[in-house]
């Protein structure tokens, strides 16, 4: 953790706060990065006038072991004021908890931060352990920090808020064997105090979310908080229903004692947490959104619309528009069908226009009926080989060719329930890597989403698109607009619909010929395999956090989008992976950049192998022997509202 803010002048930096609070800001063009000017008319209690821009300061990429092994934030802010000095706010790192602490669980005792429970609610324990104990999770991920709601936890001194971290997996057990996907993915209720006169958040109150009624969750990933204030949590990487392996199986032991009890089709769907007051909450899953492998959603200002990365091979662009706002119980899904723009940016990711095919409109409740009811050989047959029959349909699926032939009658359980393998037989393009992370920048009705490599499938031209691989990847920007007709010539009923796909300039990736001197396989003064995004409004500024395996320490980015200039804001351990990105412009006049950390010294063979004996044991010390990840956040930002 870096030092406490230095002040460069002799106005306190909580006086500065105040100053900021209610100013508009608009985009300096040709500032510095992350510049914002403020409109005039506000007052300035100071001699030097009114504060005129704000900007991100950068940091390098740490060089040092006892850098690479922690948590770095070395950036800063900048207020500049109108007679032409500057004032600088170092911006720090705080952590909430690493997984394994004992934290308070709001009764007077503590509780297991990441723990694993199984459907009981009984945790789930390391049976490799001399002494067997519970499970947590190394892998924090999602997180949101909700709007000031009503609340009644006791032993609050500051301001209630309140927080939802989900955990994706554990990564192994103590005796170093895989646990990837093996154990029902917990999910947390943080009740945070915030200090009403720093903005410090410290934790009053872990509470583990029940899922049994959800069935348990499989391997939550990114999320967002819905504009009715609930943390919208994601399931990766669906079970393939037709071929249930030793993955799915170990889960369902995990979850249910029994092996053969997990039903495939509950899992890889959009879970939603709801708080209440007392800093419990309630889950519900949602089935009609798609059966693929969500990464996460974003739903649109319209709180209907909602646009889904999809964190696969062969993965598509997907739409869905809620027949009520601020309810995903029901609505219409849509894929995206690309036609590439020919020879257009090929080394930048391509460009594609996009038209939407209708996959079919359904109740959650009804979809779950089906899951309940249906085995995969109830809706669809599978061939890995061509079984030269007319009535297969060849698609790609997961980097290979299969051959599918749906049952009569399954249209809809095929679309809401095996969405990878029918979304091509109804025309859409399934052609995309690892689709992550999604985000919109409202005022410019434009949506971001993470690309984080491009290759196979986008690459070898097999499945309908051929760009050059890029295995950095890039962030696209998709250009978002009303009136739109589905390729049936439907309307559809959005003005939220994405029209066209390609990628930003800037934050595109570059592969490197060679290693540099720390063994970086990509550009480390760009970005590499983004991930988690999100958009401040009030800033202008994308933040991008990743999930590299091309990077030796993965970071966190601010790009501003009307000057374009990019600022590594923090490091994360090496080997570790940056996630629970989110990005809050206002919370009782504080700003805040939640971020948290997975799996650190997850050593990848050639690139850690220049740093790994110098920085593996300061990992191991800091981080349980590589057992635990962290939650937290970055503190220090003016308020931007």
């Amino acid at each position: 953790m870096t030092t406490p803010p230095v002040h460069r002048s002799e106005t306190s930096r909580r006086s500065v706060l105040r100053m900021l609070a209610g100013m508009p800001l608009l985009p300096v063009a040709g500032a510095g990065a992350g510049s914002l000017l403020f409109a005039a008319g506000a007052e300035a209690a100071t001699a030097k006038g009114a504060p005129v821009s704000v900007e991100f300061v950068g940091m390098a990429a740490p060089a040092t072991a006892a850098a690479q092994a922690k948590t770095t934030v070395e950036s800063s802010m900048v207020v500049g004021w109108a007679d032409g000095t500057k004032q600088s706010f170092a911006l720090d790192y705080q952590p909430l908890f690493i997984t394994g602490d004992m934290v308070p669980d709001g009764k007077g005792g503590t509780t297991l931060a990441g723990g694993h429970y199984d459907i009981n609610g009984k945790p789930i324990l390391d049976g490799s352990l001399t002494t067997p104990a519970q499970f947590f999770s190394d892998c924090p991920d999602g997180c949101n920090l909700l709007n000031p709601m009503p609340a009644t936890v006791p032993g609050v001194k500051g301001n209630t808020l309140f927080a939802v971290v989900q955990f994706e997996y554990t990564t192994r057990d103590s005796k170093d064997a895989s646990m990837y996907g093996r154990l029902p993915s917990p999910i947390a209720i943080l009740t945070l105090d915030q200090n009403k006169e720093t903005g410090a958040l410290s934790l009053v109150k872990y509470h583990t979310v029940d899922t049994s009624a959800a069935h348990g969750l499989w391997i939550t990933c990114g999320a967002s908080l819905s504009p009715w204030n609930t943390h919208l949590s994601s399931e990766e990487y669906e079970p393939d229903a037709t071929a249930l392996d030793d993955q799915c199986h170990g889960f369902s032991q995990s979850l249910y004692g029994d092996p053969n009890k997990a039903n495939p089709y509950h899992y890889g769907h959009l879970p939603e947490v709801t708080v209440n007051p007392d800093g419990t909450g309630t889950i519900t899953k949602h089935y009609c959104l798609g059966r693929i492998s969500h990464e996460l959603v974003q739903v649109m200002p319209d709180r209907r619309t909602v646009l889904m990365g999809d964190d696969a091979t062969n993965g598509g662009l997907f739409m869905f528009i809620a027949d009520k706002a601020a309810d995903l119980s029901a609505g219409t899904l849509y894929a995206a069908k690309m036609q590439q723009e020919d020879g257009k940016d090929l080394d930048k990711g391509g460009a594609f226009a996009l038209r939407w095919v209708k996959l079919g409109h359904a109740t959650s409740a009804e979809i779950e009926k089906l899951a309940d009811s249906l085995t995969a050989a109830d809706i669809v047959e599978v061939r890995k080989e061509d079984p030269q029959d007319p009535s297969f349909t060849a698609i790609p699926f997961s980097g290979k060719t299969q051959w599918v032939r749906f049952k009569p009658g399954m249209e809809k359980a095929a679309a809401f329930l095996e969405t990878h393998r029918y979304a091509p037989t109804a025309g859409a393009t399934m052609a995309l890597t690892k689709l992550e992370g999604v985000t919109v920048n409202a005022k410019d009705k434009t949506a971001y989403m993470a690309m984080s490599y491009i290759y196979k499938s986008m690459s070898d031209g097999k499945s309908g698109i051929k760009v050059n691989a890029i295995n950095a990847g890039a962030v696209y920007q998709l250009p978002m607009t009303g009136g739109q007709t589905d390729v049936a010539g439907a309307a559809i009923d959005s003005a939220w619909v994405p029209v066209h796909l390609s990628a930003v300039p800037a934050l595109v990736g570059r592969d490197l010929a060679t290693p540099d001197a720390l063994g970086n396989t990509a550009d480390a003064d760009l970005i590499a395999n983004p991930d988690n995004l999100k958009f401040s409004e009030k800033l202008r500024t994308l933040f991008i956090g990743e999930d590299s395996g091309n990077h030796v320490n993965n970071f966190l980015w601010a790009y501003n989008v009307d000057t374009k200039a990019l600022a590594r804001i923090l490091s994360c351990p090496t080997g570790a992976e940056s996630t629970g990105l989110q990005a809050i412009d206002d919370v009782n006049g504080f700003s805040y950049i939640m971020s948290n950390f997975q799996h650190p010294g997850d050593w990848e063979k050639g690139l850690h192998d220049k740093v790994k004996d110098s920085v593996a044991a300061l990992i191991e010390d800091a981080y349980r022997n590589r057992r635990s990840g962290g939650v937290g956040y970055i503190h220090g930002l003016p308020h931007a509202v």
